[in-house]
């Protein structure tokens, strides 16, 4: 340790030594100033075309960064009248490097980005810039795209509202800004549509994401959803239900902190006879994996009757089951429990079992941002997060120097013995600073406890007391940038209002925009001195009395997030204070205490009302912060495993559509699974090195009838001499072959080519829903192995090896199938999306337990998936029932089929009916 702050002192950190490799290139930028001064408007516009021909004739990124960035500088003076700090410069290349730039908040990360930016959209391949929510996608936008239109680049936005084609050419743009939600969603709709012209990305080439610590680790606990209504499962439901009243004590384990209950090796018993005698097991036992869907229910159904009760947890009414909150008392109408909860309590209580939300689609953030091939991002705080950026993302932290050393005084935290002594000297403290003139920031780390303070400060006479809770964004950006008027107490929960900054006196743009937006002329430039001069005389006041002064009402499990309240005082070189109090009570101190901290606050004499301060204390503190960060990473970590796992799987179905929509003829694949479908019932059917009379033979010509379509005279060939399994499979795909090449001949290769692309296509989706509910429900289970000492994770993966294995043979058997018996016939078709109606997208605020995305994007589906081909009749019928039927209008004017390849769905049909194609011979 001595050896190790030596060479520190001597050679600075790892992170000094970083920044100071930067440092001449900085001098490189700022030596082109001059020369870039002179340059017109036009010759600097012209810049960007001949970066571009210099990146044609083989030159890297990195050849052209310093003329690029004095390019950018140099339109930033012009255009904002803002000059990149060299500082910032700094910040531009560690965004280009791959890494994440650490910066103060006041430090201008917004103005930073635009380098980087700049920089990598010249190849023309897109960037994107991923923020929290709309306002700071708009409102940057606005503000920095001044920059790229000015030097000839394009810029888009995708916030939520757009249609597809709205959402197309803002990606076709050069520069597109974002929330990391719409970002997210956009991808996992573009792999449900049917053809890639239907797709709105053009690829995941350049990101930088702003407050990277919020969106790659806060929010990437919870997984970004597309689901929609399942198939009706209420007879499991209901058979679940009639087995739980045959436990009894001893055959299921409660966990009320948890809230779980579990099965003991007794029960499993009990449900496994009662399974069994009702026929209703598969394999072996209850934990085979056949049988996961069912444990699942189980599982729910115990819950139900075990940890909740009605007239407590819910009450019953009008035939549904309605949730009680539990904090407040009152009934939650509409809202619903997830994983089936809901309705095992609907069959619990006999009422009417309401249809299971699936997931058609799902992706975690760390698995979406890991698609880019450069990845940046920026925040005032994510040092403390260095391990988990590195592990997860590959991403180094780069901590960049202030531009102005920082002049907050940051005091040792206060800890008192309980909360009630904690908020009365902290009201007390609030009531001094205000008395100065001082404005005051107050975080807290729940909505309830910022609704507590603020009645303790009206009752000590505050009334003007801004509360905020980050649900409103642009109306809590206007409230924080007031923050720093003299006198101001604003209460924020988790440090709501992150991307505005609190700027002493009042923020001069918010001002302007506020109040004299609707002005024009000498009067708007009258009403701006105004305002400049009211702002500058309350800085004035507000520096007499110290600056912003920063309250924290306890410490968050995470220092990051207490560093980013922290963060809000001292901007630019400003005073400032902050202080955090805690109490004996707080979450943080009762769920992981502090050793020995009771016993050491009696040793210290601490009587009621008073506190101790102390270094020892703080520290204290941070490491059992450090605790809880190093467990919640593993947790974080653990996820990550799992859905890595899925992941895997998913960008391979993800990888097969997209190399099924771009291709013209699937006839190849059709056949390759065709063939394999042919040795799969052969095989099943026809032991290796048996006689023809061990020979299935009636199964295999139910095979054939089933899977092909084809009746096999396999009873015929049974009295062959020297008949053997080969020659078999010869004839039974000669027969299959024939049998499809016979359709091919019936209706025209090109319209058997679209049928076969829909199909296969279809068929992917379905069963990829299915099997993601099957390793949602298998997640669950699969931890229950650990009792048996086998390893969870290895477990599921096997499974889920397995089950992947299965969906592949499930696809080759239903492609099959429904091309062998599908027949096209003349009707009017069914109208387009009616099985694509009530789709959520669903990503819960990790902070909030709120789903953050639009709650039901039923109205906007035309818009999410684009028209389907019109194969609904496939997916109904299936092959229980004979045939999939393909039809159209019987009035349709006779065409040759060849003429209708190629045709645009919005062209005008070439029949010459008048209609569009889409509603004519293109309808199917």
């Amino acid at each position: 340790m001595v050896l190790a702050a030596i060479a520190k002192a001597i050679f600075g950190s790892a992170n000094d030594r970083q920044v100071k490799k930067y440092l001449p290139r900085v001098a490189a930028i700022n030596a082109l100033e001059p020369e870039f001064e002179k340059l017109t408007d036009e010759q600097l516009k012209a810049k960007t075309q001949e970066f571009r021909d210099q990146l044609a004739a083989g030159k890297s990124l990195d050849d052209i960064l310093e003329p690029a960035f004095a390019t950018v500088r140099e339109a930033s003076k012009r255009v904002l009248g803002m000059r990149h700090f060299d500082v910032q410069l700094i910040g531009g290349m560690v965004l280009n490097n791959r890494s994440i730039a650490e910066m103060k908040t006041g430090e201008g990360k917004t103005l930073v980005a635009t380098l980087a930016v700049y920089l990598n959209a010249l190849p023309g391949k897109g960037v994107h810039l991923v923020t929290v929510n709309d306002y700071l996608v708009r409102r940057d936008l606005n503000w920095m795209g001044q920059i790229y239109r000015f030097l000839g680049m394009t810029t888009g936005i995708i916030v939520h509202g757009l249609d597809d084609a709205e959402r197309k050419a803002n990606y076709a743009a050069d520069i597109t800004y974002g929330t990391n939600n719409e970002f997210g969603f956009d991808y996992l709709r573009d792999n449900m549509k049917y053809s890639r012209d239907q797709m709105v990305q053009r690829g995941h080439e350049y990101a930088i994401v702003d407050e990277v610590d919020s969106i790659l680790i806060d929010e990437a606990r919870t997984p970004l959803i597309i689901s929609g209504p399942s198939a009706d499962r209420s007879s499991l439901y209901e058979m679940a239900d009639t087995l739980i009243p045959l436990l009894g004590e001893g055959d299921f384990e409660i966990d009320e902190k948890q809230r779980s209950a579990t099965f003991t090796d007794q029960g499993i018993e009990k449900l496994e006879a009662a399974l069994v005698e009702n026929g209703q097991l598969k394999g072996e036992n209850l934990y085979d994996i056949e049988n996961v869907a069912l444990v699942h229910h189980l599982n729910s159904a115990l819950r139900a009757h075990k940890m909740f009760a009605r007239e407590k947890d819910y009450i019953v009414r009008n035939d549904e089951v309605v949730i009680i909150d539990e904090f407040t008392g009152r009934m939650m109408p509409g809202r619903r429990y997830s994983e089936g909860l809901h309705q095992a309590l609907e069959a619990k209580e006999h009422v009417k079992i309401q249809a299971e939300n699936q997931t058609l689609a799902s992706i975690t953030f760390q698995n979406y941002f890991r698609l880019y091939k450069k990845l940046a991002g920026m925040t005032g705080t994510a040092a403390t997060e260095a391990e988990e950026f590195g592990d997860i993302y590959g991403l180094t932290v780069t901590s960049i120097p202030t531009n102005v050393a920082v002049k907050r005084k940051d005091e040792d935290d206060a800890i008192f013995r309980t909360a009630a002594e904690k908020f009365d000297e902290i009201a007390n403290l609030i009531v001094d600073a205000r008395g100065r003139g001082q404005p005051i920031l107050v975080g807290t780390t729940s909505i309830e406890k910022s609704e507590m303070l603020a009645e303790i400060l009206r009752g000590k006479g505050i009334k003007d007391i801004a509360v905020l809770n980050a649900r409103h964004h642009e109306q809590e950006a206007q409230i924080v940038a007031d923050a720093g008027v003299s006198g101001a107490v604003t209460i924020a929960t988790n440090m709501a209002g992150r991307g505005t900054d609190i700027q002493l006196g009042g923020n001069l743009e918010m001002r302007i925009e506020k109040e004299a937006h609707e002005l024009e002329g000498a009067e708007r430039d009258a009403k701006i001195a105004d305002i400049k001069r009211t702002i500058a005389e309350d800085k004035a006041k507000v520096l007499a009395a110290g600056g912003l002064y920063i309250i924290g009402t306890e410490r968050h499990e995470s220092r990051r997030i207490d560093n980013q309240l922290r963060g809000r005082a001292g901007r630019q070189g400003d005073p400032g204070h902050s202080k955090f109090f805690l109490s004996l009570q707080d979450d943080l101190m009762r769920i992981f205490p502090v050793e020995s901290m009771d016993s050491m606050l009696s040793k210290l004499g601490l009587e009621q009302g008073e506190s101790i301060t102390h270094p020892w204390v703080t520290k204290a503190i941070e490491r059992a912060q450090a605790r809880v960060e190093a467990r919640n990473f593993d947790i974080r970590k653990n996820i990550l495993k799992y859905d890595d796992v899925m992941n895997d799987q998913r960008k391979a179905i993800f990888t097969e559509r997209l190399e099924l929509m771009d291709s013209e003829d699937v006839a190849e694949t059709v056949s390759e699974m065709r063939h394999q479908v042919v040795d799969d019932i052969i095989s099943k059917a026809i032991p290796e090195r048996s006689y023809p009379e061990q020979w299935q033979v009636e199964q295999l010509v139910a095979a054939g009838k089933t899977y092909l379509n084809v009746d096999l005279p396999v009873e015929t060939w049974t009295h062959e001499e020297g008949i053997d399994v080969e020659a078999v499979r010869e004839r039974v795909t000669k027969i299959a072959d024939e049998f499809a090449a016979s359709k091919v001949a019936r209706y025209s290769p090109d319209i058997m080519r679209q049928v076969e692309k829909s199909i296969l296509l279809q068929s992917i989706d379905g069963l990829w829903r299915e099997h993601l509910v099957t390793l949602d429900h298998l997640s669950k289970v699969v931890g229950w192995r650990g009792l048996a000492q086998r390893d969870p994770l290895n477990e599921y993966k096997r499974e889920a090896f397995e089950l992947f294995e299965q969906l592949l043979a499930s696809l080759r058997e239903l492609v099959t199938t429904q091309l062998s018996h599908v027949e096209i016939q003349m009707r009017q078709p069914a109208p387009l999306l009616a099985d694509l109606e009530g789709l959520d997208e669903i990503h819960i605020d990790p902070t909030t337990g709120e789903n953050d995305a639009d709650d039901d994007i039923t109205g906007t589906m035309p818009r999410a998936l684009g028209p389907a081909p019109s194969l609904a009749a496939f997916a109904a019928a299936g092959a229980a029932a004979g045939a999939g039927v393909i039809e159209a209008d019987p009035a349709l004017r006779p065409i040759d089929p060849k003429l209708l390849v190629g045709v645009s769905r919005n062209a005008p049909c070439p029949c010459g009916s008048g209609k569009k194609f889409k509603h004519c011979h293109g309808a199917f």
